[in-house]
């Protein structure tokens, strides 16, 4: 017969307990919102694992011959999420400059495995990319994105400040100067992509994504060399675990080598249309991206 839940004993928490202190816990009590979770876990797994010293032992009914095995729980990525996007909306938000363009310059650099693999492939081989239908077509066949920060390395390519040229406040005003209502067009669709949410992650309902939403926005801005001086660069690295940090760099910058498992791999734990909008983000925001830079030109141009 299996173990009922209420004999293991008050300290030792069940999977119900740790939703419980997502759910209350966290919400009611604001200061033990950092780490709550990842506590709770640790304990659980502590007590779950340990068989002497008058501990209790959780183990499998099914097993022969009396032996037990320790049964492994695993912390919901959504749930951590969720506890880290709380955490962050309470903490004091950095107010140093210098401090902010520390940490964007820290994920403008950063570079993991992935990302360096892909950056040799598109170096090489090039030719082999093409197809013999589309070749005659690229003028140069060896242009393609370009890390404008690496690690260890002074970048010749210089940041692009949003609040020197942006979409809002100089973008939007020029392309409806030189094509009529294409502005507004272009406006709604930036604006739908980046604001559009059903309070829902993973099948949570309630949920404030709007830290979520602007850590990947950013993200992708990030990769083009622009620079929001009013955002804290810290939390991409906090929300945007590294495998969907590598995921949004290769659907910007090498879209031609997204396969389904890559899409599979990441935010496991969320619905198909959270995903789906995700690499909405991801389009529309290299779009404004590139948009800017192609402006920003034209705008000197004409002045």
């Amino acid at each position: 017969m299996s173990p009922s839940p209420s004999l293991l004993g008050d300290s030792t928490p069940t999977a119900s307990t740790i939703n419980k202190l997502d759910k209350t816990e966290i919400s009611a009590s604001p200061s033990k919102s950092s780490g709550l979770l990842r506590t709770a876990v640790n304990h659980m797994n502590s007590n779950v694992t340990s068989t002497g010293g008058g501990g209790s032992t959780n183990s499998n009914p099914n097993t022969s011959g009396g032996a037990s095995l320790p049964i492994k729980t695993t912390t919901s990525e959504v749930e951590l999420l969720l506890a880290t996007m709380k955490n962050l909306s309470e903490m004091i938000p950095i107010k140093d400059p210098e401090e902010r363009k520390k940490r964007f310059e820290t994920v403008a650099s950063a570079d993991d495995i992935h990302e360096k693999e892909n950056l040799m492939n598109t170096c090489t081989n090039i030719s082999g990319i093409l197809p013999p239908e589309v070749s005659p077509f690229v003028n140069d066949p060896d242009f393609g994105y370009e890390d404008f920060a690496k690690r260890g390395q002074l970048s010749d390519l210089h940041t692009f400040r949003i609040q020197d040229y942006s979409w809002e406040e100089h973008g939007f005003s020029l392309v409806n100067r030189l094509y009529a209502d294409v502005g507004g067009y272009l406006d709604d669709k930036f604006k739908v992509a980046q604001n559009m949410t059903y309070y829902t992650m993973g099948g949570r309902p309630h949920v404030d994504t709007t830290k979520f939403r602007r850590a990947v926005w950013n993200y992708i801005q990030c990769l083009y060399g622009i620079r929001h001086d009013d955002y804290d660069y810290g939390e991409v690295n906090q929300l945007l675990e590294r495998p969907l940090k590598s995921y949004i760099k290769t659907v910007c910058c090498y879209p031609e080598r997204i396969t389904k498992s890559d899409y599979d791999n990441v935010m496991r734990e969320f619905k198909h249309s959270e995903k789906v909008h995700v690499n909405l983000m991801i389009m529309e925001a290299k779009i404004q991206a590139e948009l800017l830079y192609a402006l920003r030109t034209i705008m000197r141009l004409i002045l």
